[in-house]
């Protein structure tokens, strides 16, 4: 089946969507985005995922492209359109187009692009890959210093997945200054007893909205939750380790640099926490 998708305030077969060659999405990577999943054909963490797209255009000075009510109903008509059960909608809003290229931002009347489809997973929540956990590799950090927005600049992110690959692994965490700073699109987490490490929010990483619904959660578990910078053999040292994603949501990591963690499967902690996130967000999902 076609998809269809939204451009523009369009809903369009796929092969019939256009965006200007001019847009600066394209040129300039100008634009930011979010991924929200789709389970049991509704939607989750919407409100957070709408929240942080408001809060990315807002630093960058870029024009929200319609109200969150419309964007919602935007979401909702696409997983229907398309027969969502399990799945994710990706959004995308740039800076749009004057017609031509330049460095300087085009004026403040040029309209944002704003473009959203949908990706069929059957099975996202029974994921084979967090039953058998991932094994992840440690590269250097040298994207831009605003990780906290969420652009379209994912080149790095991407090679460093394929990095992973070539070496065998299933993902990378990132290394600044000595410090893991989060996985290629994940945020990065060790567990040793009842304690929960992981990096505290600024600049340097991106403000996770599953990060903050997992951390909630753990916390009303009673864990304790240090929030730190940490190293890589500090995590190599752990009894478990776990990244968090709207994609993934909590996924077991049971390698790390070669070093198996554990008895080299997913742990309980990990477990019960991605158990209960899809448990609470069934709940909540609209």
């Amino acid at each position: 089946m076609t998809r269809t998708v939204y451009v523009n305030g369009d809903y369009l077969p796929e092969d019939e969507a256009k965006i200007s060659i001019f847009d600066r999405g394209f040129l300039m990577a100008d634009a930011v985005y979010e991924v929200t999943s789709v389970l049991d054909g509704k939607l989750i963490d919407f409100e957070g995922h709408a929240v942080r797209l408001k809060r990315s255009l807002d630093e960058l000075d870029m024009a929200e492209p319609c109200s969150k009510d419309e964007l919602l109903e935007i979401h909702r008509k696409l997983v229907e359109l398309n027969e969502i059960d399990e799945g994710l909608v990706y959004l995308q809003v740039t800076r749009g187009s004057d017609g031509d290229r330049d460095f300087v931002f085009p004026s403040a009347e040029t309209p944002p692009s704003i473009v959203l489809f949908t990706q069929n997973k059957p099975g996202l929540a029974d994921s084979p890959a967090a039953q058998k956990g991932a094994k992840v590799i440690s590269i250097e950090d040298i994207r831009w210093g605003r990780r906290d927005i969420k652009t379209v600049q994912l080149l790095y992110p991407s090679m460093g997945k394929m990095m992973a690959k070539k070496a065998g692994a299933d993902d990378a965490w990132m290394v600044e200054d000595g410090f893991v700073t989060e996985g290629t699109s994940n945020n990065a987490y060790f567990v040793k007893g009842n304690k929960i490490v992981t990096r505290p929010l600024s600049n340097d990483i991106l403000h996770g909205i599953t990060r903050a619904a997992v951390l909630r959660l753990a916390d009303e578990l009673q864990f304790e939750i240090e929030e730190r910078k940490f190293t890589i053999d500090e995590a190599k040292q752990a009894d478990e380790a776990f990244t968090t994603s709207a994609s993934a949501f909590v996924m077991p990591v049971i390698e790390i640099d070669g070093a198996q963690l554990g008895d080299g499967t997913p742990g309980p902690v990990a477990k019960r926490l991605r158990e209960i996130y899809l448990e609470e967000s069934r709940k909540t999902a609209i």
